[in-house]
Order: structure tokens, then sequence, then C-alpha cells
């Protein structure tokens, strides 16, 4: 079921391209020019629409930004759809569009369906839509860990269900393992940190502060020290405020504003004015009859005992001394604090012994448990790894390869540390405890050999191709894009990579950037990237090729010259070759 179909793209202002638009069919298109740089631009073009890593240098000289555009068809109900909606993005009519904005300062922004969302969720529906293969691929593909990914991914079920459980216990097992080195190596240091806890839980355990206290015994110190000055101030103050018994004919501030009250009072009626400042004269002598009566009291009350002083003071020295050891100076509240936490940290440390148990028994259940998934692994690994080395194999030999043979290596590293594999200790890491590694064996006669060491560059490019092929029956996306998949390879097998490919675009639609005719004549659709210059400003446009164009361009490939009479008459026999095979 196809998923999803790239039906154009429209870049502006990236690299050579000032403004161009590419039309791709839903099946086979090959996009050809005379040199890489504008066809690389069409391959960088399709990155950025599906998440990739925005590059400011990619903006023409002199643009503000670059843009490009794509209208992709997804189906509704597609994963593709369905992910896209769920992010605010509209369909319209079947048709998503997406967009990517890169400015000359670097800064990028993406729209998909009309909502602007994070370039993330681009490269979310890319693992949907499309599968980019190119030079790089290949050469990830020399890598043991690519090869491990690629099989696991062709055994699907079997090997993804027991490696995400062998995931979990693998990261778990590191964790208790490391908790457990830690406790185990740091004996001594815990030891010690142990004893300097206790003895602090002790200091504060003896001086038992409150929270608050060290303000409060501040503040009453400070009343203490101070407490004759205090008496004879309010006594003064409440002698002008309520007179003195010793001297009856003074004149207190009471007896004055009782007076000023009554003299208000008695005209108060005659104007609205006086007899509102009659009324705050009231409240004036009621606040200073108050006043007076808490002075009277505060002197009754007032301690000037210096036993009292002197056990304040006492008591304020432990506090300050917790404090500046436990409390940062942060005060009593402080030191309860560091408290609770040591205590906690204290009951962690004593129980090391009942810790060390419990994590040396998860240890070896989880060693155990990754024993099992290891071995099923293994088991799935192997299974798959037949039928995917028959399925390339037979690939292989529609790609001019023949008598060549791929096969897989699955072994282990013998670990006394390790898990148990097969009944032996082995070494494993986090994909489990198998080394795989892709072997070809090109010709009869000739021994299996690591792809890195035993292909060449066509060799590996078609190996690669028949991987996807392959792929592609098993985990199917709607668009594959490869770039100069067939770089090293000519002759009959660029005619065999041409044929394979094409009989790919009857179930997906295929992108190809080639620069082999025999590649190129297979596509349904041919668009050439063509640079201009004039003088001053290199721009490149991409052309939809027909009928003579393409013949012309076909002759240009084979023998750099558009008019050659051979040169064109071999494109000619090559492209009904083509139709004739379709």
């Amino acid at each position: 079921m196809v998923w999803g179909v790239l039906e154009e793209m429209r870049i502006r202002s990236l690299g050579v391209i000032d403004d161009a638009v590419v039309e791709l069919s839903p099946g086979f298109t090959a996009v050809t020019g005379e040199t890489g740089a504008g066809k690389t631009m069409v391959v960088t073009s399709l990155g950025l629409l599906l998440g990739g890593r925005a590059d400011p240098a990619l903006v023409r000289i002199g643009a503000a930004s670059a843009v490009v555009e794509g209208r992709i068809s997804v189906p509704p109900g597609a994963p593709a759809a369905v992910r896209a909606e769920e992010a605010g993005a509209e369909l319209d009519e079947g048709v998503l569009l997406v967009s990517r904005t890169v400015s000359a300062e670097g800064r990028s922004r993406a729209h998909l369906g009309g909502r602007s969302v994070p370039v993330g969720l681009l490269a979310e529906l890319a693992d949907e839509l499309v599968a980019v293969h190119g030079q790089t691929d290949q050469q990830g593909l020399l890598k043991p860990a690519r090869q491990r990914g690629a099989l696991d991914r062709y055994a699907g079920e079997a090997v993804s269900v027991p490696l995400a459980a062998y995931g979990e216990a693998y990261r778990r097992l590191r964790a208790v393992t490391a908790e457990l080195d830690e406790i185990t190596t740091r004996a001594r240091e815990r030891a010690q940190e142990a004893d300097l806890l206790r003895f602090g839980l002790e200091e504060v355990e003896a001086v038992a502060p409150l929270p608050g206290e060290d303000a409060e015994l501040a503040a009453e110190a400070e009343r203490l020290g101070h407490a004759e000055a205090l008496a004879s101030a309010a006594a003064l103050a409440h002698a002008a405020l309520a007179g003195s018994p010793e001297d009856p004919e003074s004149v207190d501030a009471t007896t004055l504003v009782a007076g000023a009250g009554r003299a208000l009072e008695a005209v108060r009626s005659h104007d609205p004015a006086l007899a509102a400042l009659a009324d705050r004269m009231r409240e004036i002598s009621i606040l200073l009859a108050d006043v007076a009566t808490e002075l009277a009291g505060y002197a009754d009350d007032l301690d000037a005992d210096p036993l009292r002083l002197a056990a304040v003071e006492e008591r304020r020295a432990a506090l300050t001394q917790l404090i500046r050891k436990y409390g940062d100076g942060e005060g009593t509240a402080a030191v309860l604090a560091w408290a609770e936490q040591s205590a906690a940290r204290l009951g962690e440390l004593d129980n090391d012994d009942d810790r060390i148990e419990e994590l040396t028994a998860e240890r070896d259940r989880l060693r155990d448990e990754l024993s099992a998934l290891a071995q099923r692994l293994t088991d799935a690994r192997t299974e798959a790894a037949d039928r995917f080395a028959a399925a390339v194999t037979a690939e292989l030999a529609s790609l001019a390869m023949p008598h060549a043979r791929v096969s897989f290596s699955l072994a282990q590293t013998e670990d006394p540390e390790g898990v148990e594999v097969g009944g032996r200790r082995v070494a494993y890491g986090p994909s489990g405890a198998d080394e795989v590694e892709l072997l070809l064996a090109p010709h009869p006669g000739a021994p299996p050999r690591p792809i890195a060491k035993g292909a060449s560059g066509g060799e590996l490019s078609r190996v690669m191709l028949a991987v996807e092929v392959v792929f592609a029956g098993v985990d199917p996306v709607p668009t594959y894009l490869f770039d100069e998949v067939d770089a090293g390879v000519g002759g009959k097998a660029a005619v065999e990579i041409g044929r394979r490919l094409a009989k790919l675009a009857r179930t997906a639609q295929v992108v190809v950037v080639t620069h082999l005719p025999q590649v190129a004549a297979f596509a349904d659709r041919q668009l050439l990237v063509e640079k201009t210059n004039d003088g001053s400003v290199t721009r490149s446009g991409v052309t939809v090729l027909e009928g003579e164009e393409r013949v012309r361009e076909l002759s240009r490939m084979l023998a750099g010259q558009e008019d050659s009479e051979t040169a064109r008459a071999h494109a000619e026999e090559l492209l009904a070759a083509a139709r004739a095979d379709g």
C-alpha cells in the first residue's frame, strides 16, 4: 500500500537555485545534470523538508532566506496523515503542504498543513514517508552497528520485542551495578561521612534549637541590655502625657487636649467643619489616654534581671555556634533542615549492609534475565539472518552480480563477567551479545569477507540497493530517494540497476539522482538541473525532459555530445529497451 507520494517541490534562493519547481512523478523520476551542485540542491531541499539540519550557508548569496515547499499526497488514515492532523495540520483534498524556511542568520521555521510546527515533527513524519540513501549511507553500511540495525529491522517483532525488554533490563542493571560499586568501593569514605553526620546530629540534639528562636533571643537580649533606659524613657513619656503625681502643678498633654476638645464641643453645632475637627480631637484624646495606660504597664512589666540576660546570652552563643557550623549563617530553621536531611542520609549509610544485599540480589536477577533475553535475540537474529541473506543474494542476481553470495556472521566474545548465551559467558552491550557482520563472496571460489574489505564501490552500491529492495518487501515506505546509488557502476550493471529501480517504482515512488544514462533511461520522468552564468551570478533551473530533449540529454550523458548521431542512436536504443522491459 502506498502511503504518500511527493508530487512537487518549489525551491527558492537555495544555493545555486534561484527559483525552481521540481515536478515528481508517482513512479520513477531521474534527476540528471552536467554538474553535481544543482542536483545536490534537489537532494538538500528534500532533506530540509524532512527535518534535516538547516545550514545558513545554503541560503543564496544576497537573499534574506531560502524556502523549500513541498506537496505530498497522503491518503486519509495513513500514519503520516494521522500524525499531521494530531499536530493541527490540515489536509487539502488529500494533499499535505510542507514548507521550510532558513534565514541567512541561521533561524529555521517549519510549517505543516498551514500550521507552524517544530522541525522535529517533520523528521518524525519522514520516517513514515521517505527513505533517503546516498554515499554516506553506503559508508554507514560498512559499520557493524548499522549492519546489526539492518538485520534487526528486517527481523521485525521477533527482535524488536525482546530487544525492548533487554534494553530496559540493561539500563537497570547498569544503574544497580553503579550503585553497588559506589557503596562497596567507597565504604571507608561512607563510614567517615556517617561519623561526621552522627557527631553533628548529637550537637544539634544537645542544644535542641527551636524554629526562629535565634531571632526571639536577639530581641530579648536587646531589651534586657537597655532595661534602665527603656524604663526611664517610658516614665518620662507617661508623665508628659498623663502628668506626674510628684508635681501637681505640671501641665500634661492629656489635660491640654481635653481642654481643646471641650472648647470645640461647645460651638460645634454652628459649623460642620468645626464639628469634624471636634470629632478628630476626641479621637486624639482617646488615643493619648490609651498610650499613657500602655506606657504605665510597660514600665511595670519591664524585667531588668541580670541573671536572665546572662542566660539569654549563653543560649545565643550556643545557637550561633550551631548556625555557623550547620546552618550556613541562615538561622535555626536552616540548622533544623540540615538535621532532617542528615538524619535521612545517616539512615542510608547505616543500612549499607542491607542495601548491598538487596542490590546484589537484584543484580544477579537482572543478569539472569539478560541472559535469557540475549539468547532470544541471538536465536531471532540467526533465523532472520538466513532469510535476509538469501533475499539480498537473490536481488544481487538481478543487479548483474549473479554469482555473488551474501551471508551474515553472528559471533560473541567470551567474557567471564558477561551473560550466558549458548552455554558460554560472553560480553554484552545495549543491543545484546551479538557481533553482526555482513559478508560478501562476489564470485564462486571467493571466501566470504566483510563488505568493508571485500566489496568495491560499485558492488557496495548494489549491495545497498539490494538491501533496500528487500526492506521494501517487509517494511515499505512511500518514497525512496537515492543520491548517486550507482556510483562506481557502469555498463551492464548500470542497466540492471535501472531495471531494478524501475521495478521498485511499481510499488513505491522512486527518485534517483544519477549520472548514468543507463539508469536515467528507465525513469518514467527525467528532470534536468542546468546551470546558467551571466558572468556575475550562477543560477540553476529544473526542466522536465520529454521527447527530443530527453534524447539529447541521454546523448550528452553517453558521449558528452548532444548532436552525435551515434550517441543519439544509443540513447534511443536505451529508451526503447527500457520501455520494452517495462
